[in-house]
C-alpha cells in the first residue's frame, strides 16, 4: 500500500496541513471582505436616509456606528414652523422623499425609498423601488450586524439610532417608525455586491488551489530529496547482500543527518569488506600452511608403503611425518589461540608484576638461539611495574626476541629495554637485521604475513607470532608499534598501562 511509504506519509500530512491552512485563510478573508462590504452598505443606507428626509448625517466614531440624529417628528425647540400634527408631519416627510426621488430622476441608482402610513398605505415610493417590498412591523427588529441572513435575529432593541436593518434575498434595507406609527424605509440592491463577492470567492478558490498544487509539488520535491539517501542506502545494502562488497553509498550532502548516517555506513561497509578480505586471505593462508605438512605426511607414507623398506628407511619416513605433524600441531594451536583471543575467551590475569624480571627470563630462554648465531644480547632493564597477565606478556617478549634472532644478520646485536613513561610502561626490542620495507610495515601484524616468505618457511615459522603478540597486547589495553629501516634493523615497542 502506498501509505506504507514514508514519502507518501510525509506528503499526505503536508497536503492536509496546507489544505486546512489555505481553507481557513480563504474562509477568513472572504468573511472579512463580506463584513466590510455589508458595513459599507449599511453606512450608505444611513447616509441615504438622512439625505432623503433632510436629516443631517450623524457623527461617526472611528470604529462604531453613527452617533446622534433621529428621524421623525420630535419637537426641536427653536425650529420655526415645526408642528406635532400627524398630517403635517406625513406631508413634510412625503415631500422630502419626493424631492429626493426627483433629484435622482434619470440616474441609475440601486437605492430606493418607501414610506407607509401606520395602516399600511404607501404614502411615497421611489420609482426604482421593488413592487413586492413588505411593510415592516413595529415589533420586527433585526440585528444591525446581520450578515446576509434572511431570517430575523433574536428579538432585541437595535443599537442603531436610525432604526433596524433587514436582509431580503439580495436586498439590504434600513427602516424605522415615526412617533405617529408611520414607517419609512431605504433599501439597496446587493446584486452587484453579491456578484463581486462570488468573484472574490472564485478568485480565492483559484488562488488557494494554485498554492495547494504548488505546495504539493514543492513538498513532493523536498520529500523526494530527503528520502533519496534512504533509497541509495537500501540499494547499496541490497548489492552488498548480493556479494558485491565494494559498493558504497553516494552521499553528496554529508552535513545532514542522513549524510552522516551514509558516511557511517560507508565506513562500516569498508570495514566489512576488509574483514571479509582478511577472512578470505586467512582461510587461504591457513589452508596453504596446512597443505604442506599434510602433503609431506602423505608422500612419506605412500613411499614407505609402496614396497618393502629397510628399518632405517621406515625410521626416516616416520621422523619426517613426525616433523610435519609437529608443524601442524604448532599451527593449529596458534590458530586456536588467536580464535580464543579474538572471541575474548582467553581470560587475562590482572596482577601487578615486575616487567623487567619477565624480560630477563625471556632473554635467558632465547639466549642459546642467539649464541648459536653469534648474536650479542644487550639488556637495559630497570625495575618497572605494570598490571596484566605475566605469562602472556612473557609470550609477547619471547615472540619479539625470536623474531629479532631469526631476522638478524650474523654476529648482529639485539637490545631489549624497559622504561616507565607517564602512566605507561614501555618494552622495546631492537635488532640490527635486514629491516622491513616500508610497503610491508602496515601488514606485518596480519596473520600469515611474511616479509621473507621462503626464509620463514625454511625455519618452520607459521607467520602468526606477531598476530598473536598484537592480540595479547590489545587484550591488555596496550599498543604495539614498529619502526624500521631496510638494511639497518627494526625496533618494536610495546606500551602497557602501569595501573
Amino acid at each position: 500500500m502506498i501509505f506504507n511509504s514514508i514519502r507518501w506519509r510525509v506528503q499526505a500530512w503536508h497536503g492536509l496541513i496546507l489544505f486546512f491552512v489555505l481553507l481557513a485563510f480563504g474562509f477568513t478573508a472572504y468573511h472579512v471582505a463580506r463584513d466590510n462590504q455589508l458595513r459599507r452598505i449599511d453606512e450608505e443606507l444611513q447616509e441615504r436616509l438622512a439625505m432623503s428626509f433632510h436629516m443631517p448625517p450623524p457623527d461617526r466614531g472611528p470604529h462604531g456606528p453613527p452617533q446622534g440624529g433621529r428621524p421623525g417628528g420630535e419637537e426641536r425647540p427653536g425650529k420655526p414652523g415645526f408642528r406635532m400634527d400627524p398630517e403635517h408631519f406625513r406631508e413634510e416627510l412625503s415631500k422630502a422623499l419626493q424631492r429626493a426621488a426627483s433629484s435622482e430622476a434619470g440616474q441609475i441608482s440601486s437605492h430606493y425609498s418607501i414610506m407607509w402610513e401606520c395602516e399600511g398605505k404607501v404614502l411615497a415610493r421611489s420609482t426604482n423601488a421593488p413592487a413586492d417590498v413588505p411593510m415592516p412591523r413595529r415589533a420586527e427588529t433585526y440585528s444591525p450586524q446581520a450578515e446576509g441572513d434572511n431570517s430575523p435575529a433574536a428579538p432585541r432593541k437595535s443599537a442603531n439610532p436610525f432604526g433596524s436593518f433587514r436582509t431580503r434575498g439580495e436586498f439590504r434595507e434600513l427602516f424605522g417608525f415615526t412617533p405617529f406609527g408611520d414607517c419609512f424605509l431605504v433599501g439597496h440592491s446587493m446584486a452587484p455586491d453579491l456578484a463581486a463577492m462570488r468573484r472574490l470567492a472564485l478568485w480565492l478558490a483559484a488562488a488557494g488551489s494554485t498554492v495547494l498544487v504548488l505546495g504539493l509539488a514543492g513538498g513532493w520535491w523536498v520529500a523526494s530529496r530527503a528520502i533519496r539517501p534512504i533509497e541509495d542506502i537500501s540499494a547499496t545494502a541490497l548489492k552488498i547482500f548480493g556479494g558485491d562488497l565494494s559498493q558504497r553509498i553516494n552521499a553528496a550532502d554529508t552535513d545532514s543527518e542522513l549524510g552522516r548516517l551514509a558516511a557511517v555506513l560507508n565506513a562500516t561497509f569498508a570495514r566489512l569488506e576488509a574483514a571479509f578480505a582478511h577472512q578470505s586471505r586467512f582461510t587461504s593462508d591457513a589452508s596453504h600452511e596446512l597443505r604442506t605438512p599434510v602433503s609431506v605426511i602423505l608422500t612419506q607414507t605412500q613411499t614407505a608403503l609402496s614396497r618393502q623398506r629397510s628399518e632405517n628407511e621406515y625410521r626416516e619416513a616416520l621422523e619426517a611425518c613426525q616433523r610435519a605433524a609437529t608443524r601442524m600441531r604448532r599451527l593449529t594451536e596458534s590458530l586456536l589461540e588467536l580464535a580464543r583471543l579474538d572471541a575474548g575467551e582467553e581470560r587475562m590475569k590482572r596482577e601487578r608484576f615486575d616487567l623487567s624480571r619477565i624480560a630477563r627470563e625471556c632473554v635467558e630462554l632465547v639466549r642459546p638461539l642467539a649464541v648459536e648465531r653469534g648474536l650479542q644480547l644487550e639488556c637495559d632493564l630497570p625495575e618497572v611495574e605494570c598490571v596484566g597477565d605475566p605469562e602472556r606478556i612473557a609470550q609477547v617478549a619471547t615472540n619479539l626476541l625470536s623474531n629479532a634472532i631469526h631476522f638478524n644478520r650474523e654476529h648482529g646485536q639485539i637490545r631489549i629495554a624497559t622504561q616507565a613513561d607517564n602512566g605507561t610502561v614501555l618494552l622495546s626490542v631492537s635488532d640490527t637485521g635486514v629491516g622491513i620495507p616500508n610497503e610491508d610495515l602496515p601488514h606485518i601484524f596480519e596473520r600469515f604475513y611474511r616479509v621473507d616468505k621462503s626464509r620463514s618457511r625454511i625455519h618452520g615459522r607459521t607467520g602468526l607470532g606477531l598476530a598473536i603478540t598484537k592480540a595479547i597486547v590489545d587484550a591488555h589495553s596496550g599498543t604495539v608499534e614498529v619502526s624500521s629501516q631496510a638494511g639497518q634493523g627494526s625496533r618494536f615497542t610495546v606500551k602497557l598501562p602501569s595501573k
